[in-house]
C-alpha cells in the first residue's frame, strides 16, 4: 500500500474542510419505515466462539487483504488515470472495478464503528483523496469511461447511461458508492465521502428520468435502489428516494427487457424468479427498502410471491441460489442440479439481506430459518477460515479433477469485496425490536443494549451454538416490562424448510425447551418465536434448549438431481463427506435406514468443528469447513440404501 501513503499528509486539510460547507444532514434520523427496528450492530458486542472468529479473520485478514488488493490490481490506478484522462489509456479490466474500492470502504467503516483505529481512518481518507480527484466538475463518476472518453470500456457506451441497462454499471457503481459513503460518514462524522456520493446522485437525477430532457432508463445490474433508500435515510432529500422508486417502477418499461436482469416485466407482475441471482435479490431488497418507506403494498405482495417461488422450488439445502453458471442464474423449478450449481457468495448475502428485510415487514421467524440455513452454510463457505481466500461458485459436488480451490482474489472480484463489507454488519442481525417486543433472532455470545420504548435493555447471551444448542440470555439492565421473543428454529420443530423443498427423512423428533429462572416456560408459538411478557429483573435468566441431533434431509422428489440421496444436518450445519477424512472413495459412500450417526466435537480441526462419524466408518464435516485442506472430493448429497 506504499503507492497512497504520502497522500496522508492532504487528509488534515480534507478532514478539517469535512465538516465546514456542504448540504445539510439534520433530518438524518428519519424513520426506515419498517415496521420492525433491527438492533444496531454496533450495539452488539460479539465475543469469542464461531463469530467471533470470523469477526476477527474479517478485521484482521480480510479488509486489510481486500485494500491491498485494491492498488495490486490497479482499481485505484484507475481513479488516478481517470483524474488524468488520456487517449493513450487502455481502459482493461471490468466496468464495475470502481466498486471493489467502495465495498472495501463500507467494511472498513462498519470496523471503525466497533473497532476504532486512526490508521486506517487516514488510510480511508487517502483513498478517498484518490476517489475524488476522478470525479467530473458535474459529479459524473465512473473510471471505466472517464479515463479515456474517445475509447472508454467496451461495456461502457459511446455516451453516458447508453448501456446502462446491459453492462456499462453506472448505477451498480452508484449504488455502491453510496452504501459505502453513507457507512463512512456514520462511521466519521465526516463528509468528504457523502459528498462525492451525493454529486454523483444529482448528476443521476438530472440526466435519468422520466421528464423532457432526461433519458428514461433503469440499472441493469440492480443495488442503486438500496444505495438511494439510504441516501434518502442519510440526507432527508426526497428526490433520493423518488429516484430508487423510479428505478423500481420504470423496470421491464424501457426498450430494454430481458429475464436475466429482471427487466422481462414490470416489478409488480414478476412472479418467479429468473435470471442473474444476485441482480434478483439486490432488486428484491431495494423493492422491500421502498415498500417500506412509501407504503407500497404492490411490492410487498411481488416479494412475498417470489420469496416463495425461491424456497418452495429454487432453493439449495445449502441455502444458494442460483443452479446454473449460464448467467450466475436461477434455473427453472426444480432445477438444482449439484456438480455445476453457482450459487455465487454474492447471491448468498443478498439472501441474507432480502430475507431480513421481508422479517422487518412481516415479524415472521420463517424468514429468519432461511437466512440462518445460508449464513451457515451458502455464505460462509465462500470465505476460508483464516478470511484469506474466497470462492466465487458455491458447488455441492466437486471431484479432485476440477482443482477446485478458494482463490485470494479474482479478476471478477465482486464476491471478495462483499465478503469484506458483509461480515463486519453481521451482529446487526442478531435483535430487533418493536415496541414493547425485543426479537432473539439469531445465537452468538454477546453483549447488547437495546432501546426499547425509549428505555435501555441490556441483554447477555452465552453460548457454543451452532454445536452446542444450549443458549443462555441473561437480562443485566431492565427499567420496564417487555415481551421477549426468541426465534425457535425450524430445525428443531422437525421442519427444514419453510417449504417441502426439502424435508426430514429419517423418523428422529427435535425437541426444544425454554426455561425462565429455572421454570419451563410451556407457551404456544407465534410466527415461529417463544413469547415471553413479565416484568423483567436484571438477574433474570432465560435459558434455551435445542435438540442438536444428526438428520437426514431427502429432497421434494421434482428435484431430479437429488432423488434417492439424502443430506445430513445436524441443527443449522448442513454437512458434506470431503477426501481428506475418508479412506473410502467419495463416489463410493452411501448411507441407510440403520446407519447411525455420531457426533464428535474436534478442537483442533477446522478452527473447531463437530464432525459427525458413521458405524462403518465415514466422516462427514460442515460444508462451510470444506476445501481447506488441498484439492479435493466433496459430496453433500449421499446415496441412500432403504
Amino acid at each position: 500500500m506504499r503507492k497512497i501513503w504520502f497522500l496522508l499528509a492532504l487528509v488534515g486539510l480534507l478532514a478539517g474542510c469535512a465538516n465546514r460547507g456542504g448540504r445539510s444532514t439534520e433530518n438524518a434520523q428519519l424513520s426506515h419505515g419498517y415496521p420492525i427496528n433491527p438492533v444496531p450492530f454496533t450495539n452488539v458486542k460479539v465475543g469469542d466462539g464461531f463469530w467471533g472468529q470470523r469477526l476477527q479473520a474479517s478485521r484482521e485478514v480480510t479488509v486489510p487483504l481486500a485494500f491491498s488488493k485494491c492498488e495490486e490490481t490497479g482499481r485505484y490506478r484507475n481513479f488516478e488515470y481517470a483524474a488524468h484522462p488520456s487517449d493513450t489509456i487502455h481502459v482493461g479490466g471490468f466496468s464495475f472495478d470502481d466498486t471493489d474500492v467502495y465495498k472495501t470502504i463500507e467494511g472498513a467503516s462498519y470496523l471503525l464503528q466497533t473497532y476504532p483505529d486512526e490508521r486506517l481512518k487516514l488510510y480511508i481518507d487517502s483513498v478517498l483523496v484518490i476517489v475524488a480527484g476522478a470525479q467530473e466538475p458535474d459529479g459524473y463518476l465512473y473510471t471505466a469511461r472517464t479515463m479515456n472518453p474517445r475509447h472508454p470500456h467496451e461495456w461502457a457506451g459511446n455516451q453516458r447511461w447508453e448501456k446502462v441497462e446491459e453492462l456499462s454499471h453506472e448505477f451498480y457503481n452508484l449504488g455502491h458508492m453510496l452504501e459505502a459513503a453513507v457507512a463512512h460518514y456514520q462511521a466519521t462524522g465526516q463528509r468528504n465521502f457523502l459528498d462525492v456520493a451525493i454529486r454523483y446522485a444529482d448528476c443521476v437525477i438530472r440526466e435519468v428520468g422520466p421528464n423532457e430532457g432526461q433519458v428514461v432508463r433503469v440499472p441493469g445490474h440492480q443495488i442503486a435502489e438500496m444505495g438511494l433508500a439510504k441516501l434518502y435515510l442519510a440526507t432527508g432529500d426526497q428526490k433520493y428516494l423518488d429516484q430508487a422508486k423510479f428505478f423500481l417502477d420504470y423496470r421491464g418499461k424501457t426498450e430494454h427487457r430481458d429475464p436475466y436482469n429482471q427487466t422481462h416485466l414490470p416489478v409488480l407482475e414478476q412472479t418467479e424468479a429468473v435470471g442473474h441471482a444476485v441482480r434478483a435479490t439486490y432488486m428484491y431488497a431495494g423493492m422491500a427498502d421502498v415498500a417500506a418507506l412509501t407504503g407500497d403494498e404492490g411490492y410487498i405482495h411481488a416479494i412475498d410471491t417470489i420469496w416463495d417461488n425461491i424456497v418452495s422450488k429454487k432453493m439449495y439445502i445449502t441455502g444458494g441460489i442460483g443452479s446454473t453458471n449460464e448467467g450466475e442464474a436461477f434455473g427453472a423449478n426444480y432445477e438444482l442440479p449439484n456438480a455445476t450449481a453457482y450459487n455465487e457468495t454474492c447471491a448468498a448475502i443478498g439472501m441474507v439481506y432480502v430475507n431480513h428485510r421481508l422479517f422487518l415487514l412481516h415479524g415472521d421467524s420463517k424468514y429468519y430459518d432461511v437466512l440462518e440455513r445460508t449464513l451457515y452454510n451458502g455464505l460462509i463457505s465462500g470465505v476460508s477460515l483464516e478470511g484469506d481466500a474466497f470462492f466465487y461458485p458455491n458447488p455441492l459436488k466437486v471431484s479432485k479433477e476440477r482443482k477446485y480451490q478458494r482463490q485470494a482474489w479474482f479478476g471478477c472480484a465482486c464476491c471478495p469485496s462483499n465478503i469484506s463489507r458483509f461480515i463486519p454488519s453481521l451482529p446487526g442481525y442478531v435483535y430487533a425490536v418493536k415496541d414493547k417486543d425485543v426479537y432473539v433472532n439469531l445465537f452468538m455470545g454477546n453483549t447488547s443494549t437495546l432501546q426499547v420504548n425509549g428505555q435501555p435493555v441490556t441483554l447477555k447471551q452465552e453460548t457454543a451454538y451452532p454445536y452446542i444448542g444450549d443458549v443462555r440470555l441473561t437480562v443485566e439492565q431492565a427499567a420496564q416490562p417487555f415481551t421477549l421473543k426468541v426465534r425457535i428454529p425450524g430445525w428443531t420443530r422437525n421442519e427444514v424448510m419453510p417449504s417441502d423443498l426439502y424435508t426430514f427423512a429419517d423418523q428422529k423428533q427435535s425437541t426444544w425447551s425454554v426455561r425462565v429462572n429455572g421454570k419451563e416456560v410451556k407457551a404456544d408459538l407465534e410466527q415461529g418465536y417463544c413469547t415471553i411478557s413479565r416484568d423483567w429483573k436484571a438477574g433474570d435468566v432465560v435459558d434455551l434448549s435445542f435438540d442438536l441431533q444428526p438428520r437426514l434431509v431427502k429432497a421434494n422428489e421434482q428435484v431430479e438431481a437429488d432423488r434417492g440421496l439424502v443430506a445430513v444436518q445436524c441443527g443449522p450445519i448442513v454437512y458434506c463427506a470431503e477426501s481428506p477424512d475418508n479412506a473410502k472413495p467419495i463416489d463410493s459412500i452411501a448411507i441407510n435406514q440403520q446407519t447411525q450417526l455420531k457426533v464428535e466435537w474436534q478442537p483442533e480441526k477446522l478452527h473447531g468443528i463437530n464432525q459427525i462419524v458413521t458405524d462403518d466408518g465415514v466422516t462427514l464435516i460442515p460444508y462451510y469447513a470444506w476445501a481447506h485442506r488441498g484439492v479435493s472430493d466433496m459430496e453433500v448429497w449421499i446415496p441412500y440404501e432403504n
